[in-house]
């Protein structure tokens, strides 16, 4: 990126940070991915986590894990873990372990869960579907302790996990309504498919309750589907229905997308700086994975 590099890590300064979701399934293409988003000088590569999905879907854990053994700069991130489908001291010692394996680059992104994909996995692990947000904020409270392998209290008992590790930055998922909960637990927002004007008013909100809780503003990162380039209209119109599956009207998906080429795509990502997001994680949604990651990378560049 156009920008200041630190000597010791490497980053970009002061320049908005790029990240793309990696495939799937695959170990191959999981792996290969990785190494070529390092290559490529993204910052970060992330993964869903869900358990009975409507298409195949490897653990999100054992895929960072791969991520991370066959890179050296990369962080690695949950888009998003969703941590009530976890007793919580499992999520912490998988936390912790990625920390240890990949040399503190885990970025945690936590969310609840959605309709989207129903409630079979919740009934698979015995979780009431309608206790997931009321767990999860239960699991956020303990989580930090348990990673760092400090004494904590879960379900009554005092849980001390070894070792302990670096706790990472956490991540809060979702749109408006996990604004409460970011303010008390997280480190960062996670909306995906929001327009820069969106996040800017939601931005206020969220550090006005942010100081209700003595705590500084959490800072923005921001997911969006991209296809960059010459990407038929067929793609673009299947993508905006799928969409539309998660509540959002025809044209909020379309503005939701990240399309055509990288120097238009600049001007969406040089807004979202504007309005204070520091990280964009790319979801490409054409089969053409390693070009999206260049493209991608390129508009980055161009918006510095």
């Amino acid at each position: 990126m156009h920008a200041t590099r630190s000597a010791e890590s490497g980053e970009a300064v002061n320049a908005l940070k790029v990240g793309v979701v990696l495939p799937r399934h695959g170990v191959g293409d999981v792996a290969a991915h990785a190494r070529h988003a390092e290559q490529a000088g993204l910052e970060s590569v992330w993964v869903g986590d869900h358990l009975i999905p409507t298409s195949p879907f490897l653990d999100s854990t054992l895929v960072l894990a791969t991520a991370a053994a066959v890179t050296e700069r990369i962080k690695i991130g949950f888009g998003v873990m969703v941590l009530a489908l976890r007793p919580v001291a499992w999520a912490a010692k998988q936390v912790a372990t990625l920390q240890h394996l990949s040399g503190d680059r885990v970025l945690l992104g936590v969310g609840v869960g959605g309709e989207v994909h129903g409630d079979a996995a919740w009934r698979a692990v015995g979780v009431p579907y309608r206790e997931r947000g009321r767990r999860t904020d239960a699991a956020l409270a303990v989580l930090p302790d348990l990673v760092r392998g400090e004494p904590a209290k879960v379900d009554g008992e005092e849980v001390t996990l070894s070792p302990g590790a670096t706790m990472p930055p956490v991540l809060i998922a979702g749109g408006p309504a996990a604004l409460r909960r970011t303010a008390r637990y997280g480190d960062e927002w996670y909306p995906a498919f929001s327009a820069p004007d969106q996040i800017a008013a939601a931005a206020r909100e969220l550090a006005a309750l942010a100081a209700e809780h003595g705590r500084p503003a959490p800072r923005l990162t921001v997911a969006l589907s991209i296809a960059l380039g010459d990407v038929p209209a067929a793609a673009i119109d299947a993508q905006v229905r799928s969409l539309t599956e998660y509540g959002m009207t025809d044209a909020q998906a379309r503005r939701a997308l990240l399309t055509g080429p990288p120097a238009r795509a600049a001007e969406h990502l040089a807004a979202l700086a504007e309005v204070g997001v520091h990280r964009v994680i790319g979801m490409p949604f054409t089969g053409d994975r390693f070009r999206q990651a260049e493209l991608f990378t390129e508009a980055a560049h161009l918006a510095a």
